[in-house]
């Protein structure tokens, strides 16, 4: 596979030349690619993440910099893994990342109430999508799907769970389309006054191909290695 190199300023740090490469997924907008983005370079690119998020979550613009914290602190969970859509120019159009789920995380406690004892063993061995986001211009593309798999793509978990706002939109025919499953309905999470799905599918998702991210910007983890809610937890929309 061949390397793609482009110049950028702005959120790649002045002139600096990054190699970033990508995979193409169906028919979507091919010439967008796929990075991993590991913890020790989060700060790079973590503004522009937030901008896409509160954009596309209708939230206001100071919800950003809380945000912006939660996921500073989860890069030190277990698992961590952040992918991103960036076009030919740098510009980052959608973001995803999750880790994995354990006893003790604000979500997984809260979800482990919703789900009850029926739906507690979607969480054993699961892969928490905390945040999935596309920019609203870049909506409608398939770049969310991509995003989304490239995060699943090789995870030593059993399943991947997640909470999405209610309503029939591009998030939840995404989930649907790829193996997700209702585990609970219409939960309410604190802070936040809509009504949450809870999901879950088992991993790996059917045999469409994946959307692996190339080495460059960032390397890819190695297997093994170390979803939607409101602003303490995470959320998804407009894939």
């Amino acid at each position: 596979m061949r390397a793609t190199q482009l110049k950028t300023g702005g959120p790649f740090h002045g002139s600096r030349w990054l190699n970033l490469l990508g995979m193409d997924h169906g028919a979507a907008n091919s010439t967008i690619v796929i990075v991993n983005l590991p913890p020790d370079r989060l700060d790079d690119r973590l503004d522009e993440a937030m901008d896409i998020y509160v954009a596309a979550m209708g939230y206001p613009r100071g919800s950003a910099k809380q945000r912006g914290l939660h996921v500073r602190k989860h890069a030190g969970y277990d698992s961590f893994r952040f992918r991103a859509a960036v076009n030919p120019g740098g510009r980052m159009l959608a973001f995803g990342y999750g880790y994995t789920c354990l006893p003790g995380q604000w979500w997984h406690d809260l979800v482990t109430k919703a789900v009850g004892r029926r739906g507690g063993s979607w969480l054993d061995h699961a892969f928490e999508l905390s945040e999935l986001h596309v920019t609203p211009s870049a909506q409608g593309l398939g770049i969310g799907e991509r995003v989304l798999r490239s995060l699943a793509d090789d995870l030593p978990h059993r399943s991947m769970v997640l909470s999405t706002p209610e309503g029939d939109n591009r998030a939840w025919r995404l989930y649907r389309r790829v193996g997700f499953v209702d585990l609970a309905r219409n939960h309410l999470f604190p802070g936040d006054h809509r009504p949450f799905g809870v999901l879950g599918a088992w991993l790996p998702f059917d045999e469409l191909p994946v959307v692996r991210p190339r080495r460059g910007l960032a390397d890819p983890e190695p297997r093994g290695s170390s979803g939607m809610r409101p602003p303490d937890g995470g959320t998804t929309r407009g894939c």
